[in-house]
């Protein structure tokens, strides 16, 4: 006769370290160090995102900010609408003012910016995309500043449900793995609105892929999203085959700012862009949306 072996109430728990990425919390922070372990990319293949808290110093990230700034004002000055071929996300600031939300290809002027993504520490998370990899500093859309608020002229204060293979899906692919790595530079929580992601989405079928949210259009709260909160230095990593979001804040002028840098890691064949690029068809019917809000506001405001 088989019995039921006896739990031993003093027998010690696996430690964080000793668990499985599976098993971790979907709210686990990890610290980078030399190499990606074992336990992290477990944690991506099955959840599809990392956070790595405090990548980038303190006085880094005060000076990428005072970069997308400098380069926001040389861009409004010389009254620029495209670099590359990519429209600029105009808007209007919280005091009213003109501010460009979306800066693309930074890296191309700023110094600082090219060299920071190319330093040493992120050979690790370079490593999770291929092993001949290269930023794509002019390539696609470059090194992307996004700047999220919430004002009344704001032309880029959420962004809906997608993952980011609609080219697969329109040529009728199951999207590859493609990895989004962005550095944060606020202070983000919950309330706060910010990145929202549906753990192990990425590993959908093509169904799930064409069909689980109206892209773009949806942006209702998901039961089984996560909320990926963040301090100013972090970097993040996602699986664009995630569904995933951008929530609006909802506080209102300088307190709904919410920066971050998105970094183009490639392994594909070298595509550069030059200030001859044509405008890719979508971004045509984004801008014009972009235009009718702002014009919605002026009047309203009129």
């Amino acid at each position: 006769m088989q019995t039921e072996r006896a739990i031993d109430p003093t027998a010690s728990k696996p430690t964080h370290a000793e668990l499985h990425g599976r098993d971790l919390p979907l709210d686990t922070r990890f610290k980078l160090s030399e190499a990606i372990t074992q336990q992290q990319r477990e944690f991506l293949e099955h959840n599809g995102y990392l956070v790595f808290s405090q990548v980038a110093s303190p006085e880094e990230v005060e000076q990428l900010i005072a970069e997308g700034d400098r380069i926001e004002r040389e861009w409004l000055a010389e009254g620029r609408e495209k670099i590359f071929g990519i429209p600029l996300f105009k808007g209007l600031g919280p005091d009213g003012e003109p501010r460009i939300q979306r800066l693309p290809f930074t890296s191309c002027h700023s110094d600082f910016i090219r060299d920071l993504v190319r330093d040493q520490r992120f050979a690790p998370i370079r490593s999770l995309v291929g092993s001949q990899t290269r930023v794509g500093d002019q390539e696609k859309d470059g090194v992307v500043m996004n700047r999220y608020f919430n004002a009344p002229g704001t032309v880029y204060g959420r962004l809906g449900w997608h993952t980011d293979g609609l080219r697969d899906l329109f040529y009728l692919r199951v999207p590859q793995q493609m990895l989004n790595v962005g550095l944060h530079l606020d202070r983000i929580r919950k309330e706060d609105g910010g990145l929202r992601v549906i753990p192990g989405s990425h590993k959908q079928g093509f169904v799930g892929f064409l069909t689980k949210k109206a892209y773009f259009v949806s942006h209702k709260a998901d039961p089984d999203e996560v909320v990926i909160e963040t301090e100013p230095g972090d970097l993040t990593v996602h699986d664009g085959r995630c569904w995933h979001r951008v929530e609006a804040s909802p506080h209102h002028g300088m307190r709904s700012l919410r920066r971050s840098m998105y970094v183009p890691y490639l392994t594909d064949e070298y595509q550069p862009k030059h200030e001859g690029s044509k405008t890719p068809a979508y971004h045509y019917l984004a801008k014009a949306a972009r235009m009718a809000k702002l014009a919605w506001v002026k009047r309203r405001n009129g």
